[in-house]
């Protein structure tokens, strides 16, 4: 994460005390637990919604929502700061759709977005985060209706972001919902990392377009490999740890899912000093402020995030 945000900018937004307060983000994923780092000053849980275990507590038996939310806006209180977030004063909206193992299925989805949707207002949701995917070749009737489902977010008004996958190098292997023509589709800006996966260690992952319907995607692209963020206290390694320093409460991971919220995290702090922007601007925001970096088109998109390019009037 410190790397992450001395990439894309994060600490000029904070020394010019921009940190993304009054924004919601919300997180399909595998749940949020109440670590440290998202109680300072109170709790910055909003809400919590589980379509998995029917829960009313914030829990995550899986850790990846833990981590995702670390990133979007940890506030480093267990690091000293050192492992701080994109927007450390944005407030979460936690929706359960995937399991211990980060198994869902998408009735589970469909129901979570519709959900957000439904709760926009009350929460002062601005932004989706989507780190989930369907895998490689899925092209059924259920995968339709997630699109649609993602596309009724952002004719919501919603700023919906999510990520390319993790099935690359190969053309055409973006992730459904990342796919949509309307949302902001994020691939991973280092994957040329060796990165640890559950199949074994591999690079060259980040998915990459033209998607099925001839779609340019991704449309960005941020660090996502190695990124050091909050690890879910509910798992039973973390109550292992004991008084381990860092590793009680943090831990690495990789992947299109971590570049995703540095995003969704850099666009909390745009919304919270211009409120007014409609997603439609925030998407034309990133095509014109992002960074070419030499990579093809079908590889990084627009370009790379730049958190002080974004934010500059």
């Amino acid at each position: 994460m410190e790397r992450a945000r001395q990439i894309v900018g994060a600490k000029w937004a904070h020394d010019r005390k921009i940190f993304g307060a009054g924004v919601g983000v919300a997180i399909l994923d595998t749940g949020i637990c109440t670590h440290p780092d998202f109680l300072e000053g109170g709790s910055r849980i909003a809400a919590f919604y589980d379509t998995i275990g029917h829960k009313s507590a914030p829990y995550d038996d899986g850790g990846h929502g833990t981590h995702v939310a670390g990133i979007i806006g940890g506030c480093g209180r267990m690091s000293a700061g050192r492992f701080m977030g994109i927007a450390p004063l944005c407030h979460f909206i936690s929706v359960k759709v995937l399991d211990q193992r980060g198994g869902g299925n998408i009735p589970e989805v469909l129901a979570g977005i519709d959900w957000v949707i439904q709760n926009k207002e009350r929460y002062r949701i601005r932004i989706l985060n989507i780190s989930v995917g369907t895998p490689k070749g899925s092209r059924s009737e259920e995968d339709k209706k997630l699109l649609t489902a993602v596309d009724s977010a952002w004719d919501a008004g919603l700023v919906v972001v999510a990520a390319a996958g993790n099935n690359g190098p190969d053309s055409g292997s973006i992730s459904i919902p990342g796919s949509s023509r309307k949302i902001i589709t994020v691939g991973a800006s280092d994957d040329n990392q060796i990165i640890r996966t559950p199949r074994g260690h591999t690079s060259c992952y980040s998915g990459r377009g033209p998607t099925g319907a001839c779609i340019l995607k991704p449309d960005i692209v941020a660090p996502g490999s190695n990124i050091i963020s909050c690890k879910s206290l509910d798992l039973p390694s973390a109550r292992r740890s004991g008084s381990m320093g860092y590793s009680a409460y943090y831990t690495v991971k990789s992947g299109t899912s971590m570049a995703t919220p540095v995003v969704s995290g850099a666009l909390a702090l745009l919304l919270s000093k211009e409120p007014n922007l409609t997603n439609k601007d925030v998407k034309l925001r990133l095509h014109d402020r992002a960074v070419d970096i030499g990579l093809p088109r079908n590889q990084q998109g627009w370009g790379l995030l730049s958190i002080e390019q974004l934010l500059q009037s």
